[in-house]
């Protein structure tokens, strides 16, 4: 499966809005930047019919280095999430919605 490049995102959003691809990139930076900045506080972003955008806490733990398989502690870390709304989990399980290429 292909990923969409920032490039092509930007082309993207620029034809669909119809505005210049640097006013895409500045409101898509803004758009990530808000996110981000929302997660360091312990705020969600919610986007009606699309998801929301969270923290989840991840706890200390030892883990094992697969090459020696020598015991590792593991930091505790927060990560960012992203929980799909039933909307668009709907959406993309509609009948005839195009469903990726298996990897081989």
């Amino acid at each position: 499966m292909a990923a969409i490049t920032k490039a092509d995102l930007l082309d993207r959003v620029a034809g669909d809005a119809g505005v210049s691809k640097a006013d895409a990139e500045r409101v898509l930076d803004s758009f990530f930047g808000t996110v981000v900045s929302a997660a360091k506080t312990g705020e969600e972003v919610a986007w009606p019919g699309f998801g929301k955008f969270g923290v989840s806490q991840r706890a200390a733990r030892t883990g094992r280095n697969p090459q020696t398989g020598a015991t590792i502690n593991i930091a505790a870390s927060t990560a960012l999430k992203f929980s799909a709304s039933s909307t668009l989990k709907t959406e993309l399980n509609a009948k005839g919605a195009k469903k990726p290429a298996k990897k081989k």
